[in-house]
């Protein structure tokens, strides 16, 4: 069995994970900033701890996180405010890398999404801006740290029923629809996949299934 803290347990991709997760027989700790969703996120089968990461210093974290074989960090803002989108997908992020280094947990998967980095090509007028800056700068940053990091980027998330089916480095000019459940199984499938550290995977809902989608010729 091994020890998975999700940070953001109460997302909608967060909840299928933990959910998945715990059905393997892994033990899951959700990290949640209000303490109201605690049962939303016991009825997966996790553990739920109230840490607002948004506030909280590396060293808040790294206590939070030790014990753990491994975390995903599945956090947002929101969106709406951009100070608080730096402070969140950016800033807290960032001390959540630092704070696993200083735990000793070594395995890291961020969920970033398809198209994030440097070169986003978002506009400063449009909205998504502080969410596009704000993530490249925090996947930048995993990807310096001393990890064994693997960067999730799924296309336009919808509800739709997950397939276990993707395409992974899918076109950017075509459909980028990704389901949160395939997001979810994406994420469960690398944490016991070693092989996918060092690996920034974009995808999108496909024809493979998750298994073969990830291996070493995708």
């Amino acid at each position: 069995m091994t020890r998975i803290a999700i940070i953001g347990g109460h997302g909608k991709v967060a909840l299928l994970l933990s959910a998945l997760l715990t059905g393997e027989g892994h033990s899951v700790t959700s990290f949640i900033r209000n303490p109201d969703h605690a049962a939303d996120v016991q009825e997966t089968g996790a553990t739920p701890v109230v840490l607002d990461v948004e506030n909280a210093t590396t060293a808040d974290i790294a206590g939070a996180l030790q014990g753990h074989d491994a975390v995903v960090w599945s956090a947002g803002a929101g969106g709406g405010n951009p100070d608080r989108t730096y402070a969140v997908d950016r800033d807290a992020a960032i001390r959540s890398i630092d704070a696993a280094g200083q735990a000793g947990v070594n395995r890291y998967v961020m969920v970033s999404y398809f198209g994030a980095g440097k070169d986003h090509g978002v506009p400063e007028s449009n909205s998504f801006f502080a969410y596009a800056e704000a993530k490249a700068a925090a996947d930048e940053y995993l990807r310096g740290a001393a990890l064994e990091w693997t960067i999730l980027g799924p296309g336009a998330l919808t509800d739709k029923p997950g397939t276990g089916l993707i395409d992974v480095d899918p076109s950017p000019d075509g459909d980028r629809d990704t389901s949160r459940s395939n997001t979810a199984i994406v994420a469960a499938a690398v944490l016991d996949l070693p092989q996918t550290a060092g690996r920034t995977i974009e995808f999108r809902d496909g024809t493979l299934p998750v298994s073969a989608a990830l291996g070493p010729r995708a």
